[in-house]
């Protein structure tokens, strides 16, 4: 006899984009075919029992640095997607960088989906191509080839050897938007001002101020606000879509804010470690916190919560930049010289739940915007992700918030499990992540089952802009239980 579902995730609380409800979910072919306060269980291949469990979709995180072609040895498909998988995680936006080479031509797309296709995915992935000096013939072939968008540094990025990324000049950046808007497309932006961080730094490295809070002074917020002031001006007259990344302070949350009002396409990230630890953390734990831009204040970590709280900020991304341990090594105490990233991709779903909505009472359906519906409907993905809808893909995970734990490194499926959350308690726990109706992660057995995920190409038809999530009242969310 043919079932009507190959699995039903039963009676667990369903995080709605309104409303948390009490519910099963069926799934077949890879697609959520009902949502029903009751199901016949009869009639499935397979139910699982989520009871006092909450389940969301799955996460879309759309800053992942996974480091193939070339720097498989710092971070891979196969392990990066077992963290993501692992942190509820369902899809992730490769950046361009920092691969060798990196993403830059179509050449080295097909290069980098190679190296994926033969490492392997647990989840689903799209990827970034890059906008750097002396690419603008590469932008359309780029485009057409299937990328997300494009990714830019208007700051020198790290310096990762042969084939390195460079941030762009003025007229590569201004050339670059316009052909970015003439294809309808988003420019993702690292913004901090070069001229600002690097007369900084010097002038710390040459007066042998070379501490951790050295560095972290050597990237003030007026370097953020700053950059992101100039991108907004090339964009009012460029016209070019831009998404702000892993923004770190509230000046900056505040400009795109503005520039929204006025009727620009502007959408932005903040990650979790911006509302996880502050500066005085940083100095503390040392080169493992160093990230750029840096850890800010405990009041400006406050106030990004309060900006979150208030619908100002549009998602949540982990910018996952591994590294071998022997690069964050501080041999000769110079804080410049450790790379400058956070191994995070596995720990962003936890923590904001965790520290967001049991903690600050932030609802989860409000939560699951950040997580997922927006990063779906910004990156052309909410034809088929984003949301527990009936004839989405069926991409969920499943929450224990009764469960909390504190982070130890055997716990981290990375390459090299070293991160900025070990020792960091958090109040609930991933039970399972699904991909498409199939189990790729369950809390007692790791990531495990085939690697099925999967290359996607956005749908620039659903690409959306920020109008179409802009703020929807809080008060509207409810984490209410309804049975449905």
């Amino acid at each position: 006899m043919t079932k009507e579902w190959e699995l039903i995730v039963a009676g667990g609380r369903v995080v709605l984009p309104d409303r948390v409800v009490i519910a099963d979910i069926g799934i077949k072919g890879g697609l959520i075919t009902a949502v029903s306060d009751s199901l016949d269980r009869m009639l499935a291949e397979e139910v699982y029992d989520a009871s006092g469990k909450f389940v969301m979709p799955g996460a879309i995180d759309v800053h992942v640095h996974l480091d193939e072609p070339g720097l498989g040895h710092w971070e891979g498909f196969k392990t990066g997607s077992a963290a993501l998988a692992a942190g509820g995680c369902t899809t992730f936006i490769d950046m361009p960088l920092n691969g060798i080479p990196p993403t830059v031509t179509e050449e080295a797309l097909r290069l980098k989906l190679k190296a994926a296709a033969d490492s392997g995915s647990y989840v689903d992935y799209a990827l970034w191509g890059g906008l750097v000096p002396g690419n603008a013939a590469d932008l359309r072939p780029l485009a057409e080839a299937g990328v997300a968008g494009f990714k830019a540094f208007l700051s020198a990025p790290s310096d990762t050897g042969e084939g390195s990324f460079l941030n762009v000049d003025h007229r590569t950046l201004v050339e670059g938007m316009e052909t970015i808007a003439a294809m309808d497309r988003i420019l993702a932006l690292h913004a901090e001002s070069e001229p600002i961080v690097s007369r900084l730094a010097q002038s710390k490295k040459q007066a042998g101020a070379v501490t951790m809070r050295d560095y972290l002074e050597s990237r003030p917020p007026e370097a953020e606000t700053e950059a992101v002031r100039y991108a907004l001006e090339l964009a009012a007259k460029t016209g070019c879509s831009l998404h702000f990344v892993h923004i770190s302070t509230p000046g900056a949350v505040r400009l795109i804010t503005e520039a929204k009002r006025s009727g620009l396409d502007v959408s932005l990230e903040t990650c979790p470690h911006y509302l996880a630890f502050t500066a005085e953390d940083a100095v503390r734990i040392g080169s493992e916190a160093k990230c750029s831009p840096p850890l800010r204040s405990a009041e400006e970590r406050e106030e990004m919560w309060r900006l979150i709280a208030e619908d100002r900020i549009d998602m949540i991304a982990s910018d996952h930049s591994p590294c071998p341990p022997e690069l964050k090594a501080v041999p000769d105490g110079n804080y410049f010289g450790p790379w400058g990233g956070i191994a995070g991709a596995q720990q962003t779903l936890e923590l904001m739940i965790g520290e967001g909505w049991k903690k600050r009472g932030i609802p989860l359906p409000q939560l699951a915007k950040l997580l997922s519906e927006n990063p779906a409907r910004r990156f052309g993905l909410r034809g088929r992700k984003g949301a527990i809808e009936q004839g989405l893909e069926a991409d969920l995970v499943i929450i224990d918030t009764e469960s909390s734990y504190v982070l130890s490194r055997d716990l981290l499926y990375y390459r090299h499990p070293h991160s900025l959350y070990e020792g960091f308690r958090f109040e609930c726990k991933v039970a399972a992540t699904l991909l498409r109706g199939k189990f790729v992660y369950e809390a007692d057995a790791g990531p495990s089952g085939p690697m099925t995920g999967r290359w996607i190409k956005p749908d620039v038809s659903q690409t959306g802009t920020t109008r179409q999530f802009s703020s929807r009242s809080s008060a509207a969310l409810s984490d209410r239980i309804i049975q449905t």
